[in-house]
């Protein structure tokens, strides 16, 4: 399966609903599987965003689908990114 790079930032409520409900997260990641997504990899990171996690989906329709439905909740807001394993780009080099 594809994948994919989500680079995420909390909006004001979305920090007041970690704050209040750490385990938020796990909860998203799951829900994130209903719609043919897994997130395989997911850190907090200091700098410009809050979240970066590795997802894997079907194809760019289906990772879309997902950053729009996480976005349309008005809690996070995301940079998708989709990500080439370094031997295929490699490959597509020769």
């Amino acid at each position: 399966m594809p994948t994919y790079i989500m680079l995420s930032n909390l909006t004001d409520e979305g920090a007041r609903t970690l704050k209040q409900k750490p385990k938020r997260l796990q909860e998203v990641n799951k829900e994130i599987e209903k719609f043919g997504a897994k997130v395989t990899a997911q850190y907090a990171v200091l700098g410009p965003y809050d979240f970066v996690s590795v997802v894997e989906a079907a194809d760019n329709e289906a990772i879309a689908r997902v950053s729009a439905e996480l976005m349309s909740r008005g809690s996070i807001r995301l940079l998708t990114l989709p990500a080439i394993p370094v031997a295929n780009f490699v490959r597509s080099l020769k």
